[in-house]
């Protein structure tokens, strides 16, 4: 599919509330699934991403129903049973990552297979870790499909190259199987939903700095109401920010602050952005986002933040073209390793729009303030976020811009369009 974005003339303005936060909509539904008893889930992401967590638990043996659209009743024994079939992830990193470790330590056999996108994304970093731990994986030269064969496990103490919240999702997951105690070390604190959503869940789970530590346990079923999605939210932040005349109001935005790099970069560069009715929803911090058009300068984008806006920064490319000076992204190799080659697809694709930015080994280098011109055609790579990133390019080109694969963007955020509709009536 093919979506034309014509430059917004009048400001965005208005509120608008974002959907479900799709991390947590994940972890939400695989954690019911262990937890005996029924689970009601508020404000189940609509994403297509979450939707395949969901469909790999009911053919573990869950039973669900939805009351609503977005209100989920699940209901599990706590005990998996072994699959009839492959178990398919669908375009989801997130689900084959994390039922890796569930799968690991079950007493049954199961298979994880993805689409062609995922098929090519690289397991070796849960792989690696999961077999210290005694399981036993065959895989494809470490990508899927994964072929789990279920086992007893050992709690091991991993130090983690990456701070990377799949890969430690995946091994505290692990963790509640395994014998003794699993403790994850990483070098700066990724996103934390897991560890949280576990403690709220009854495991027994604690962290010190960047080190989590849990044993064994058996979850309980609780009520979980889930928050709105900052990296959905990320990109209505950046247009309201480089569109002019616009003020928009975020409803209902998980603030975790594993999660809110987007906020720390944007205020950095000068944004005008306020937090309102700051609350706690099921142990996650919420609020609402105030945001107008601000006069940005540029900035360093480097180190411990990388992993706390790692999926942000394709559309943090977009907030870069129109910051005055030159802005920098380091350390965010691993951006390669997303549905595409994120940093490649980033630069090609705002070239051709008309921004003057440079690839690097591990990020890009954007000069700014820079008119975008439009008048192209961009690619979206089958990849979600890079598809939203160039809708909101086009909001500020001069010309229209077709992307093509534009349908890519039900992945994640099936209403993004119809939001910002309501932003330019």
């Amino acid at each position: 599919m093919q979506k034309i974005v014509n430059k917004n003339l009048n400001g965005l303005k208005g509120e608008v509330t974002i959907p479900s936060d799709k991390s947590i909509s994940h972890r939400a539904v695989m954690f019911a699934s262990l937890a005996k008893g029924t689970s009601l889930i508020k404000n189940f992401s609509k994403g297509e991403d979450p939707h395949s967590s969901l469909k790999v638990c009911y053919s573990l043996g869950i039973e669900y129903e939805f009351i609503n659209d977005t209100t989920l009743k699940l209901t599990s024994t706590g005990i998996l049973k072994a699959p009839i079939k492959d178990l398919d992830c669908g375009n989801s990193g997130t689900t084959m990552r994390l039922m890796s470790g569930i799968l690991a330590g079950q007493k049954f056999n199961s298979t994880l297979i993805g689409d062609a996108s995922l098929s090519k994304r690289p397991m070796k970093r849960v792989i690696e870790p999961l077999s210290l731990m005694g399981a036993k994986i065959n895989s494809n030269e470490n990508k899927a499909p994964l072929e789990i064969f279920g086992t007893q496990l050992e709690g091991i103490k991993y130090n983690s190259k990456l701070a990377s919240a799949q890969v430690k999702s995946c091994i505290l997951l692990a963790g509640l199987f395994a014998q003794g105690k699993t403790i994850f070390t990483e070098p700066y604190t990724s996103r934390n939903h897991t560890e949280i959503m576990l403690k709220y869940m009854g495991a027994e789970i604690y962290t010190d700095k960047n080190t989590t530590t849990i044993e064994k346990s058996q979850l309980e079923a609780k009520e979980i109401e889930i928050c709105g999605d900052i990296s959905s939210a990320a990109f209505f932040i950046v247009a309201a920010l480089i569109v002019p005349n616009s003020k928009v109001i975020l409803k209902n935005v998980g603030l975790n602050p594993t999660r809110t790099g987007i906020l720390e970069v944007a205020e950095k560069m000068g944004a005008n952005i306020k937090i309102l009715d700051k609350r706690i929803l099921a142990g996650e911090e919420v609020g609402d986002i105030e945001i107008c058009s601000s006069d940005l300068k540029a900035c360093t984008i480097e180190g411990e933040i990388i992993p706390k806006l790692i999926d942000e920064l394709p559309v943090i490319a977009v907030l870069a073209t129109q910051a005055q000076g030159t802005t920098i992204v380091k350390d965010a190799q691993d951006l390669r390793n997303k549905e595409s080659d994120r940093i490649k697809a980033v630069v090609n694709e705002l070239k051709k729009i008309g921004a003057d930015i440079e690839e690097t080994p591990d990020g890009f280098i954007i000069n700014g303030k820079k008119e975008l011109i439009g008048d192209v055609e961009v690619e979206t790579y089958h990849d979600h976020r890079l598809a939203m990133s160039l809708y909101v390019a086009g909001l500020i080109s001069q010309k229209p811009v077709a992307i093509n694969g534009f349908e890519w963007v039900d992945i994640s955020f099936p209403e993004f369009e119809k939001l910002f509709t309501q932003l330019q009536l």
